[in-house]
């Protein structure tokens, strides 16, 4: 055991000796991230205020999309993907909800969604199928259809503003990217938004939201959405900011859901806001003959 002790000391002593000596190493070339050219800097306040102001701004939504969903199976490590099929989606302030599939080149309705916010009906006319049931999932079904609800699409589609008990806290930090077509690396700075709500009658923090901003232009790039026992219930990355129609709006809106592990992949195709939407809008005719099925 001393000599074991003496080797590890004698070790240890050596050490700076060869680095002093210029002796026993290599110099290799790292890639050097290449920054941004513009870096915004904002306080949180600020931050906050921004978003904000932008929900604030918003009454109405008019998006017309090519949509492509995908099942994940993780634990056999496959993923079934879906045909592409056009959608056109309206949302109306508070809570109000249109979702339309249509069937690829026949252009018919594959579905189509309503919800007030509440209370939701899902219309499968190839099924004769109508869905109706709560906003909020009681309880959880072995069938994918019957798990999915409305809410969810609403909070993807916008980046809602902070209630007035909602809690927050900013850092900046930065990630790393790699522009594989030229083979350069590129710094990304951030602002990481995390909104929480104190647990009643406790100092306990429950996590709402966190919302990931690009310093460069200071839009949302990512938002994460927590259920009320702080899993990940919802990610979504928005990617590629175009202007529609005088409508600054990502073009690529990507919906993951890691709990019922299947996700939305949103290619906008045109964006409107502050339409004048009128309920019936936001109200589906179900035919008659049609089964109906309530869910818990």
């Amino acid at each position: 055991m001393k000599t074991y002790h003496r080797r590890a000391a004698a070790a240890i002593l050596a050490a700076p000796l060869l680095l002093l000596s210029g002796c026993l190493w290599t110099t290799r070339r790292l890639p050097i991230p290449k920054p941004p050219s513009i870096t915004r800097t904002v306080t949180p306040g600020e931050l906050v205020e921004r978003l904000n102001q932008s929900w604030a701004a918003l009454d109405s939504l008019n998006a017309t999309v090519e949509l492509q969903a995908s099942v994940l199976k993780t634990a056999e490590g496959t993923a079934r993907d879906y045909t592409t099929f056009r959608g056109h989606i309206l949302i109306r302030k508070p809570e109000m909800l249109r979702v339309l599939g249509q069937v690829p080149v026949l252009g018919t309705r594959m579905f189509d969604m309503a919800s007030d916010g509440k209370n939701f009906t899902l219309f499968v006319p190839s099924k004769s199928l109508a869905v109706k049931g709560a906003n909020d999932l009681k309880k959880k079904s072995a069938s994918q259809i019957e798990n999915m609800r409305p809410g969810f699409f609403f909070d993807a589609m916008v980046v809602r503003g902070l209630e007035p008990d909602d809690l927050y806290a900013v850092v900046a930090d930065s990630e790393t990217v790699e522009d594989a077509a030229r083979k350069h690396l590129f710094t990304v700075p951030e602002y990481v938004l995390s909104i929480s709500r104190r647990k009643p009658g406790t100092n306990e923090l429950t996590p709402v939201r966190v919302v990931t901003f690009r310093r460069d232009d200071l839009m949302p790039y990512q938002q994460d959405i927590y259920d009320s026992a702080g899993n990940l219930e919802t990610q979504v990355d928005y990617a590629n900011y175009q202007d529609f129609d005088s409508v600054r709006y990502p073009s690529t809106i990507t919906i993951k859901r890691p709990l019922e592990e299947y996700q939305l992949v949103l290619t906008v195709e045109s964006v409107k806001e502050n339409m004048t939407l009128s309920d019936d809008q936001f109200q589906i005719k179900i035919p008659e003959g049609t089964k109906i099925q309530n869910l818990e």
